[in-house]
This record gives structure tokens, C-alpha cells and sequence, in this order.
């Protein structure tokens, strides 16, 4: 299913619409929601969340490849499925007609494309590679914040760290996190 949306980095919504001027932009339909825990398991291994996997998966028409890359802002990184990687250029040029003069392409370009992808089983386990660990503050359990078109891999304990803008996000930690603990959550 391909459709038009909205979100932070995909400023479109519904069918066909016009944004201030940019033309008609195409997203690719993936929105991520939803939140889950995963501890590190045998062979220093975490499992995506159910939800989070389909819609990998989806993106990347079956293939089970997570792009990976370091958020430019928190202490967390930035998942999503291949077919992501379509809005980029869009993305761009949108956020240099807004910025302006100030805008750094190159910079900007790398950010983007600098992912790394990352296989992952059936299952859902994959293994990040241990300088992303360290950039994104990860250790033994990750919490995964849906962000629409993509979503957050945190560290729990940074997620309590974030301002009160993220107030929903340590709510939704703080459940996921007593699930586990209860013997619910998401392993």
C-alpha cells in the first residue's frame, strides 16, 4: 500500500496535496507506531517488536534489512525499512526552500544517506554493529518509539533524560518496561 502522509519528515497528507509551493511529494506509506522493549540476547542479539518488523519487512518488499542511522539530535537512532530511503532527495530540497541560504546539502545528504542496514532473521534479531552502541548510548535493552515514517531505537535510561516534550515517550517506556518486568514484554 503506497499513500500520501504526514509527519516530520514527510510533510504530506492524504491524497494529492500541494505543500506551500513544493509540488505534489510522494512518501512511502510505511508509518511507524507503537512502542516495545527488547534485551540483548545470545550472541549479543536484540529482536525487533513484532509491528515494527512487518513493517520493515513491508518496506522493503519482503527483504528483512533495518536501515540504521545515528538521530543528529538525541541520544537514540533512527530506524526504518529500505523503502524509505525514496523520500530523501524530496526531503531535501524541502528543508533547503525552507532553510534557506543557511542550508548545508552536502551535510544534510550525508546525514541521510549515511545509514547503515543491518539483516535481521525471521525472528526479528539482528546485531548492531558496537560503534552505533556506543554513539546512541545502547546497552542491554533497547525501547523502539514509533515516529511515523521511521522509527527511535533508545536506551531506556535516556529516554527518562529527555525534556518534558517527551513526557508520552517515558510514559510509554515506564508500561513497556513494567511489562517486563511482569513477564509480558517483548525479550
Amino acid at each position: 500500500m503506497r499513500r500520501r502522509a504526514t509527519g516530520r519528515w514527510s510533510f504530506v497528507s492524504g491524497g494529492n496535496y500541494s505543500l506551500a509551493g513544493l509540488g505534489h511529494v510522494e512518501t512511502n506509506g510505511i508509518r511507524y507506531k507503537g512502542a516495545g522493549i527488547s534485551l540483548k540476547g545470545g550472541m549479543d542479539r536484540f529482536a525487533l517488536p513484532a509491528d515494527f518488523r512487518k513493517l520493515v519487512r513491508e518496506s522493503g518488499d519482503g527483504e528483512r534489512t533495518l536501515c540504521l542511522q545515528i538521530h543528529d539530535e538525541l541520544p537514540c537512532l533512527v530506524a526504518f525499512g529500505l523503502s524509505r530511503q525514496l523520500d530523501f532527495d524530496a526531503q531535501i530540497d524541502r528543508e533547503e526552500q525552507q532553510a534557506g541560504a543557511a542550508f548545508n546539502r552536502t551535510a544534510r545528504t550525508s546525514q541521510l544517506y549515511g545509514f547503515r542496514t543491518v539483516v535481521f532473521d525471521d525472528s526479528g534479531r539482528f546485531v548492531l554493529p558496537s560503534r552505533w552502541l556506543e554513539a546512541a548510548k545502547l546497552t542491554d535493552r533497547l525501547y523502539f518509539q514509533g515516529a511515523g515514517p521511521d522509527f527511535l531505537i533508545f536506551n531506556p535510561d535516556e529516554v527518562f533524560k529527555l525534556g518534558d516534550e517527551y513526557r508520552h515517550m517515558k510514559i510509554s517506556c515506564e508500561e513497556e518496561l513494567e511489562k517486563l518486568a511482569a513477564g509480558k514484554g517483548r525479550k
